[in-house]
């Protein structure tokens, strides 16, 4: 089934954790891919230690796609359309998959769309799919079996606060 949590909302990112950990301890070999990070992301230490969970990122991060320039871009798009076709040929080798902010770089067109709709469609019927990431296009709703929407109603940032290590990253 297709999982999908989305919005401006904390906790994302940390749902899809939860979920990878569970899974893994059912049992399930499972794939964490995340997209905009570096792997320096706090939760990576753990994920990474737990021998049924793989943790994936591609090899460009910029940052915030809104703050790059053209070229970094042009070269970030490259990057995460080999990316999802990395992910998707090794697919069969597990039980769940999470796209972390994959429904981000969706948005942005950062892979073609066709690609990751065929994918959910081929994959979602085979495997667990989870993606997060901000303002899902209609269609990523429709296919998704859960939704679920994580709206922000107060958070530290409105206030200046930076991001803390171990809470936001």
């Amino acid at each position: 089934m297709i999982h999908l949590y989305y919005g401006d909302g904390k906790g994302k990112t940390t749902a899809a954790c939860g979920l990878a950990i569970r899974g893994a301890g059912s049992g399930m070999k499972v794939l964490f891919a995340q997209f905009f990070k570096s792997g320096n992301s706090s939760e990576i230490a753990v994920l990474s230690s737990v021998p049924s969970i793989t943790v994936r990122y591609p090899e460009l991060c910029y940052g915030r796609y809104k703050m790059m320039t053209g070229q970094q871009k042009a070269d970030i798009e490259k990057c995460y359309s080999g990316f999802i076709k990395e992910v998707e040929a090794s697919a069969q080798e597990y039980d769940m998959i999470v796209l972390d902010e994959a429904v981000s770089a969706y948005g942005y067109g950062l892979f073609a769309h066709a690609d990751i709709i065929g994918f959910l469609k081929r994959e979602g019927e085979k495997r667990e799919i989870v993606l997060t990431g901000r303002d899902p296009a209609g269609e990523l709703i429709e296919m998704a079996d859960y939704a679920t929407e994580m709206r922000k109603t107060k958070h530290p940032f409105d206030g200046g606060l930076i991001a803390r290590k171990g809470i936001e990253y």
